[in-house]
């Protein structure tokens, strides 16, 4: 007994963040039932989120087993947990028109994150569930912040997949324990017997989990949720959806795909069917973000595009793969909420389609001009980030096509280059109308000098990561990635 408790006492050093997390959201959900209102949760909130990403940045590289196995602290985790704080930080400085229930609105931003750092660290099935219901639960109630029945609709959606995924995920669990006998898919036992027991019954428990993962990255299939929540929830909403819960899935999704790969002697071609999914995946997002008016709507298929494009440096099963992927998280993450925080002000301002966005080049050409590249660095066009995103993934896909030989990996590469040019025509009519169409804004001030100057701050990055890439490529190269 007193070994299992010197064992925990360990431990704790290593999960300092998420000790934080959750003792915030316990404390602000006491400062909202002691006074409602109180704006001090959102100063919180922010404190607490820039103080754990510099207790995580403080300590990127360590790697170590806790809580008996079932976390474990390594640098693809901790390098993940940078981006979820920065998108959550973001969210909360955007999140200037919630004026209800401030307290449990912090609070389920704070949980979210801390299922995500759950989720990012374990390969654990009964945490892995408990992380991903920690991080919907919360999600379902976010997406109905509206308060209006659009935002009731969406948040009733996204409850209902998103049960329904869950469900069909643990089933596939329990069919991999009984299978293996254990519910760590990192252990050697899980691959050794895995490997013995390669029927049937196996590959249909590990389909019924990607209906888990594919559905908390939005990924097709299991896409159909996401257009009618991020158009009914608030866009600082919106913006961490398309981030937290993406990142945290993948992250989990590329170790469960290292061990159903089993190094490699697996009998079937995972890397056929994955492949197939990314096509399907961006294509689907990219083609029916064709045909949207609303801007949220476009922007949410625009974010199953994206989950397709994270998905190539998983399924090339290379270690540059890993490190490609995690440069291009960190632009999509950067582009995305650069994007959002324009989109968040325009839409406070009663601007939600793109035909609205006529004539506000000439009232807001800063603001414009900054959205425009954090569009062109979605699309993936010079000079932002987002061109080196891709370019560094499409290269890892020809590197694995050299190796591999496999034809899908050849097919992913020309459709991914083509769907980024079917991308441009629809990531560009937003400044298409704002300069070339003429029209009147719904308000005649720029008074957008917060948002301007958080927006200069994330141009600089995509500019910055375009023309010096080698500045964040130099901490992903020391990552490890070990299963």
């Amino acid at each position: 007994m007193q070994e299992s408790v010197d064992t925990i006492l360990q431990g704790i050093k290593w999960i300092i963040p998420e000790i934080i997390l959750a003792t915030a959201f316990l404390v602000i959900l006491v400062i909202g039932l002691i006074k409602r209102g109180n704006s001090l949760v959102k100063g919180l909130t922010i404190i607490v989120f820039a103080g754990v990403f510099i207790l995580v940045a403080s300590d990127l590289y360590t790697t170590s087993p806790i809580v008996f196995g079932m976390l474990r602290v390594e640098s693809v985790s901790s390098f993940i947990k940078l981006l979820l704080n920065f998108s959550a930080l973001f969210t909360c400085l955007i999140s200037t028109r919630v004026k209800e229930h401030l307290s449990e609105y912090f609070a389920f931003l704070i949980a979210i994150v801390l299922g995500a750092h759950l989720l990012t660290m374990t390969s654990n099935f009964l945490m892995i569930f408990i992380s991903i219901e920690i991080i919907s639960i919360s999600s379902y109630v976010l997406a109905g912040y509206a308060f209006d029945k659009k935002g009731a609709e969406g948040s009733l959606k996204y409850f209902l997949f998103g049960s329904v995924s869950a469900a069909v995920m643990l089933y596939g669990f329990t069919f991999l324990y009984g299978l293996t006998g254990t519910i760590d898919f990192a252990n050697q036992t899980f691959t050794s017997a895995l490997l013995d027991s390669q029927n049937a019954l196996a590959y249909l428990s590990i389909f019924f989990v990607f209906a888990g993962f594919l559905f908390k990255i939005s990924s097709s299939p299991m896409h159909f949720w996401a257009p009618d929540v991020y158009n009914a929830a608030p866009a600082p909403v919106v913006a961490f959806f398309s981030t937290v819960p993406k990142l945290a899935g993948l992250v989990v999704f590329v170790k469960f795909l290292l061990a159903i790969n089993l190094f490699g002697q697996t009998s079937l071609n995972w890397q056929l069917y994955l492949a197939a999914i990314a096509i399907a995946t961006i294509t689907v997002g990219n083609f029916a973000a064709l045909k949207q008016n609303s801007v949220k709507r476009m922007m949410a298929y625009s974010s199953i595009a994206q989950a397709g494009f994270l998905m190539i440096g998983l399924i090339v099963f290379l270690p540059q793969g890993i490190h490609f992927f995690l440069f291009y998280a960190t632009a999509f993450v950067i582009g995305n909420l650069l994007v959002f925080l324009y989109i968040n002000s325009f839409e406070n301002g009663g601007t939600t389609t793109i035909a609205e966005y006529a004539g506000f080049g000439r009232t807001f050409a800063i603001p414009i001009v900054f959205l425009l590249i954090g569009l062109v660095s979605l699309t993936g066009l010079p000079p932002t980030a987002g061109f080196t995103a891709k370019l560094f993934l499409f290269s890892s896909v020809w590197t694995a096509f050299e190796q591999q030989g496999h034809t899908i990996l050849m097919v992913l590469l020309i459709v991914g280059l083509l769907n980024t040019v079917v991308s441009l025509f629809y990531y560009l009519r937003i400044p298409y109308y704002a300069f070339l169409k003429d029209g009147k804004p719904a308000f005649s001030h720029n008074i957008l000098h917060f948002e301007n100057f958080l927006g200069a701050f994330l141009v600089v990055m995509l500019l910055i990561l375009f023309f010096q890439p080698g500045l964040l490529m130099s901490w992903i190269n020391k990552i490890n990635f070990v299963l």
